[in-house]
């Protein structure tokens, strides 16, 4: 039905924002006296928070909603309050720092529970346990990536050339310049900033990733929370020189990696700095890499583990949080005769549970990732804690568990934990066929979620034992959920 009356960038006005929804948008409803679109359904981008009224612009009118994104504040949430300790302003990566972190948490364990509403026609009254919150509520990112580029936009007289900072919301082409990072503590936010100094100093360009081609591109910073390691990347593109004979490639290099070194002598945490030599034309930070100091990875200690992390290492974001979900997992897992269990870790890259559980002494532990360098990595410090009771396994979880199954091998307990979109369907008939006595999925999409758990109690006789949603990114939308399954 088409929606009379309303076109793409008019103005709602007076619009109250009513909750969010997974995803971070906001969700309201819009008053007409058209009755055909009276009570539609509004999705709000841009720092909605739940009370707010606002004046919307449309971006997208669909059948059943329309996408909308906030153009003035007509009254604040009552909720909403300055976050005491943020000096570097707003932007997406930390858009709910306004909300009270006791709200945040009351909005995730409700989106959860919504999101498995239709879950409980299957099983009724499922065992909802508390959201379990982030043990660090701000300065708890150990990885950080900014970008390199321009913010040049005509409609609001906006022309910065030399940016580095994060892609703004809504609009991937544009760098917001910052002075800062509030999820990051301040001793990486001061090497940040000396960083951008000093590059603005070189007379070099910034990269433009439509055109592909100037220089720079990316700034990576790790800091490993419980060793306290840092490890700085520089990624730039090394072809610019080819077009810029007149320019001395060497000589800029240099004045570069010497900067880096006397940071390295002025913060002594830093104990590791790569060149990423990237012509890669996707946004991503990782090229040809040079380490241009010291060591190749940094250190850090989880659970009487050790791990090295190198650039290219997927690690938790959030290393408190990390800890205490393996703890979780661990507890949840029915390990009365765990030694004499074989344990599939489904997905293994995303985690380090496989190692937890090869540590509390499994019989055996298999993990299974498609991403080659992601198991590689995970060889490496199996080695490193001397675990010899886990192998890893390089393909898709759907073709592995065909051929396990065919070769009539065996599993007592399954850890899932599949990639944001959703497991994929080919897998979850052969996960059931498995019949072990329990399933420990852990999930970052509660939708996702549902769709697969309806699945697996319409076709099992498992029951659902309990369920744990958990805040790992304190200030984001992103949440977490953990559920037993049990025969």
């Amino acid at each position: 039905m088409e929606q009379k009356g309303i076109k793409k960038w008019d103005i709602l006005e007076n619009i109250l924002i009513e909750k969010l929804v997974f995803g971070g948008k906001g969700f309201a409803r819009l008053k007409h006296e058209n009755e055909d679109l009276d009570w539609r359904v509004i999705f709000v981008t841009w720092w909605a928070i739940p009370g707010t009224i606002a004046n919307l612009r449309v971006l997208k009118k669909k059948k059943s909603f329309l996408d909308t994104q906030i153009v003035d504040i007509v009254k604040k949430s009552d909720i909403e309050i300055e976050h005491p300790t943020n000096k570097y302003g707003m932007s997406w990566g930390w858009k709910w720092i306004n909300i009270p972190y006791e709200e945040q948490l009351k909005i995730k364990e409700q989106q959860v529970k919504e999101a498995l509403n239709i879950v409980e026609q299957k099983q009724a009254n499922l065992p909802f346990l508390p959201i379990e919150r982030s043990p660090t509520v701000d300065w708890y990112r150990n990885k950080v990536e900014f970008s390199f580029w321009k913010f040049l936009s005509a409609r609001f007289w906006i022309e910065e050339h030399f940016n580095l900072g994060f892609h703004k919301q809504g609009e991937f082409s544009k760098i917001q310049d910052m002075e800062g990072c509030p999820l990051i503590d301040e001793l990486q936010n001061e090497i940040y900033r000396e960083f951008k100094t000093f590059t603005k100093t070189l007379g070099l360009p910034v990269y433009d990733s439509m055109r592909w081609e100037w220089f720079f591109r990316h700034l990576m910073i790790r800091r490993t929370h419980f060793a306290d390691e840092m490890m700085l990347l520089f990624s730039f593109n090394p072809h610019y020189f080819d077009t810029n004979t007149k320019l001395d490639k060497e000589e800029k290099l240099w004045l570069i990696k010497e900067f880096l070194i006397k940071l390295a002598d002025k913060y002594t945490v830093i104990k590791s700095i790569y060149f990423s030599h990237n012509p890669n034309k996707a946004d991503v930070c990782i090229g040809d890499l040079e380490l241009i100091y010291w060591e190749p990875t940094i250190k850090e200690n989880l659970q009487w583990l050790s791990f090295n992390i190198s650039p290219t290492s997927f690690f938790q974001t959030n290393s408190t949080w990390a800890e205490k979900l393996y703890s979780m997992v661990l507890n949840y897992a029915h390990k009365d005769d765990l030694k004499n269990q074989t344990v599939l870790d489904l997905y293994g890259w995303t985690w380090t549970i496989w190692m937890v559980f090869a540590n509390a002494w499994a019989k055996n532990v298999i993990s299974v990732e498609l991403v080659t360098s992601a198991s590689k990595d995970w060889e490496k410090n199996a080695k490193l804690n001397n675990l010899d009771n886990i192998s890893f396994v390089n393909a898709k979880v759907e073709d592995f568990l065909d051929k396990y199954l065919k070769d009539w091998k065996k599993a007592d307990l399954l850890i899932i934990d599949p990639a944001r979109a959703w497991m994929h369907p080919d897998a979850l008939p052969n996960i059931l066929k498995f019949n072990t006595k329990q399933i420990i999925y852990v999930s970052c999409n509660p939708t996702t979620l549902a769709r697969d758990l309806w699945y697996i109690l319409d076709n099992s006789d498992y029951k659902i034992e309990k369920i744990q949603a958990m805040d790992m990114f304190p200030h984001t939308h992103h949440i977490e959920t953990i559920v037993s399954l049990i025969k």
